[in-house]
């Protein structure tokens, strides 16, 4: 018996790149645009390991957990790195990185996140993208927990090496994701012997097999399952207002938590309040909290979860990563949850389990406060 999700025509070249054009626009770019067919990781990865020539220097920004990753896989390549470490809770500026360029005059290659959703932080790419455009090198932007969340400008911001993946604030799969390549970047790749070639990895593989030729024949079967959600995803993006719609919906979510959670408790260290302290560094696709310090973040996150309600969607909870674990509280409202019914859900659970465990938490107070802050399309 047919399967309407398994008894697919083949997905064919002409769809494929029509899928692509697609990404393009919502990337804001007129650069080549390669689907790449795995997470976000892969493109990242293979952005680096193409663009970072052995013996060259490259500056790496860390805001967050993948900067981290991203100066591994840089030393990997063969280059010499420098680290710039940004507290968690704040975001890098412009002039920080121009420091760093004049210091570092033969550096080739600057990494940047957009938004960390780790963290909860973002970066302002449209002054940084300048200074590294004056200076001469590449920058290379993930994206990735940005996109649709809020604005992002990649020609016009000088990106020549940016990376999407629509599972986050697009609300699509996981499976796929895509990278731009602006015509500076395929210069360096090409001049970069180690760049990787005959490889999963491989940008130029795409470009010689696939671009090159004029887009009239895959270079291999694609995640057709994957490109179809991702076609899907970006459909119901324009039938819902556009991106514009979406990063209104992101932003207007992500203030009425921060306002909620700050009306809660006390905004003392015995209370919940915003890990990233200034709101202009706050990402719209995640908020971070940090726990009561006589709490631990994973303990009110586990109850948080349990005195929620059944049969209706848990909260989007969770504690930080790794060393975070202990005093950060993540709460992911991107795509589908990004919604003022998402706010109160989360709110309610706090509210509870910060009872229970002994600290005041005033849920009317910080349901005002949301709702005030709201400024979205209604729910």
């Amino acid at each position: 018996m047919p399967h309407p999700l398994l008894d697919l025509a083949p997905l064919s070249a002409e769809h494929f790149a029509a899928i692509e054009r697609q990404v393009a626009s919502v990337m804001g770019t007129d650069a080549d645009v390669i689907v790449m067919q795995g997470e976000a990781l892969l493109p990242l990865e293979g952005c680096i390991r193409s663009a970072a020539r052995p013996g060259s220097t490259a500056l790496n920004v860390i805001t967050g957990p993948y900067g981290q990753t991203f100066g591994g896989w840089l030393r990997d390549s063969g280059a010499t790195v420098v680290d710039i470490e940004v507290p968690y809770d704040t975001s890098v500026s412009a002039e920080t990185v121009r420091r760093a360029l004049q210091e570092h005059p033969e550096t080739e290659l600057v990494s940047l996140v957009h938004a960390e959703a780790a963290t909860g932080n973002t970066n302002a790419v449209a002054p940084v993208g300048a200074v590294v455009r004056e200076h001469g090198a590449l920058l290379m932007l993930d994206a990735v927990a940005s996109v649709a969340a809020e604005p992002l400008h990649t020609d016009a911001w000088g990106v020549d090496l940016c990376v999407i993946g629509a599972q986050k604030a697009m609300g699509g799969p996981a499976g796929v994701s895509a990278v731009s390549v602006s015509a500076r970047a395929w210069e360096r790749i090409h001049a970069n012997p180690g760049a990787p070639h005959r490889s999963y990895l491989s940008l130029l593989d795409w470009k010689e097999r696939w671009i090159n030729p004029g887009r009239i024949a895959l270079p291999h079967a694609p995640a057709q399952l994957e490109m179809l959600a991702l076609e899907a995803c970006i459909r119901r993006i324009e039938e819902t207002g556009g991106l514009d719609a979406s990063i209104a919906r992101h932003r207007a979510t992500a203030a009425a938590l921060r306002a909620g959670v700050e009306a809660l408790t006390d905004q003392s260290a015995e209370g919940l309040r915003p890990y990233v302290t200034d709101a202009r560094d706050a990402a719209p696709v995640a908020t971070t909290l940090r726990a009561p310090d006589s709490l631990d973040a994973r303990e009110l996150v586990a109850a948080a979860l349990a005195v929620a309600p059944s049969g209706s969607p848990a909260p989007p909870l969770a504690a930080g990563g790794g060393a975070l674990g202990g005093e950060m509280i993540r709460v992911n409202h991107y795509g589908p949850d990004a919604t003022p019914g998402t706010v109160v859900r989360v709110l309610s659970a706090l509210a509870e389990a910060l009872n229970a465990a002994g600290v005041r938490a005033d849920l009317d107070a910080a349901s005002t406060a949301a709702e005030a802050a709201w400024s979205g399309p209604e729910e």
